[in-house]
């Protein structure tokens, strides 16, 4: 399973331009939907090179999903719409939000109330989640069960400064404290990836850009600036068109290209390879995952009945040509359960066919 996004943002901040832009699905509006869904390839040219090598009858790259929820207004109290609306949204890896940096139709634009304005529906939703979660362990609590007394301590703690207007992502929460929340999936626990929407890109350096990066440095995440309908039209182009025009634009990636950038280094996302006559693949798993968590990602029996991984690096197979050449200077090994899986890495999993 690839990378799983969450696209949030007001009406009117050009949230389904910029979802064409990063996915070229087209869509012209939610159709009735309360979100629109799209899973894109990731790009890795590490993919042509290993397809040249072993010919394989499919290459496979890592997907990125991107669900786009339709545009909230904060509402203080709550209501049922905007939580079935965020609903879709809990168990994305990531948000990226699109705020508006650009002026055109009369609408006022303040970067700095759009992320507070959506900041604050996510909180509303998290401080609903905790609350019911708080409500479930009362019986647990009066029987004096410590693990429960424990959990029900940190989710007030993490509610009452929700409350306060700060969200779980920037409460600087112990290992304990996320371990007590884990389960509920707080919005406003994830971490978010600012998309600066402007009109072109002489606004790069606005005024509404830099408010925006201001808000982004302060929490230590990072801004991608989109020219969203030039962007979305050139998506719907063919991949040789796309180059030019986005040279045009002054870019050297896509939007979707820096987005996974900074997405993969924001959540410390590696990839790895497996390969063969039948399928060249890249998987998607976290920087220090050990290797049964990394086989788990290709398939769950192979993390139940890990043995052992055998590993190889996609540079030792490019500098020496053939596996047979790697192995011969011995830079094929094994590694056990410990191993923490490095990006690059082609692996073979040895395991347990029973579980």
């Amino acid at each position: 399973m690839g990378l799983s996004c969450g696209l949030v943002g007001l009406p009117s901040c050009g949230k389904t331009v910029i979802f064409n832009a990063i996915t070229a699905a087209g869509v012209s509006s939610y159709n009735g939907a309360e979100m629109n869904r799209a899973v894109v390839y990731v790009p890795d040219q590490r993919l042509a090179r290993l397809a040249e090598i072993y010919q394989p009858q499919k290459v496979v790259p890592a997907t990125l999903e991107v669900i786009d929820i339709s545009g909230f207004k904060a509402d203080p109290q709550g209501n049922e719409h905007s939580f079935r609306l965020l609903g879709y949204i809990k168990d994305v890896e990531a948000l990226l939000h699109v705020v508006r940096c650009f002026e055109d139709g009369g609408v006022n634009v303040d970067p700095v109330r759009d992320v507070e304005t959506v900041d604050l529906e996510l909180m509303i939703a998290d401080s609903n989640t905790l609350e019911n979660k708080i409500r479930r362990l009362e019986k647990k609590v009066r029987a004096g069960d410590r693990d429960a007394i424990r959990d029900t301590a940190d989710c007030e703690k993490v509610c009452a400064a929700i409350q306060q207007g700060i969200p779980a992502r920037k409460q600087n929460l112990s290992v304990q404290e996320l371990a007590s929340i884990r389960e509920c999936n707080l919005a406003s626990l994830k971490p978010v990836l600012y998309i600066a929407n402007i009109r072109s890109m002489d606004e790069a350096d606005s005024c509404h850009v830099k408010a925006l990066e201001k808000i982004a440095s302060d929490e230590g995440a990072e801004v991608i600036v989109v020219c969203g309908k030039d962007e979305a039209d050139i998506s719907q182009l063919s991949p040789d068109e796309r180059q030019g025009f986005l040279q045009v634009l002054g870019l050297k990636k896509s939007s979707m290209e820096r987005l996974l950038g900074v997405a993969y280094r924001m959540l410390g996302l590696i990839s790895f390879f497996t390969t063969g006559e039948d399928e060249v693949r890249a998987w998607t798993c976290r920087s220090g995952d050990k290797a049964p968590v990394a086989a788990g990602k290709i398939h769950t029996d192979m993390a139940k009945g890990f043995i052992r991984m055998e590993i190889f690096r996609y540079e030792d197979l490019i500098e020496f040509g053939s596996e047979a050449a790697v192995s011969k200077v011995g830079r094929r090994h094994l590694e056990g359960r410990d191993y923490e899986v490095q990006d690059g890495d082609i692996v073979v999993v040895r395991f347990n066919h029973t579980g």
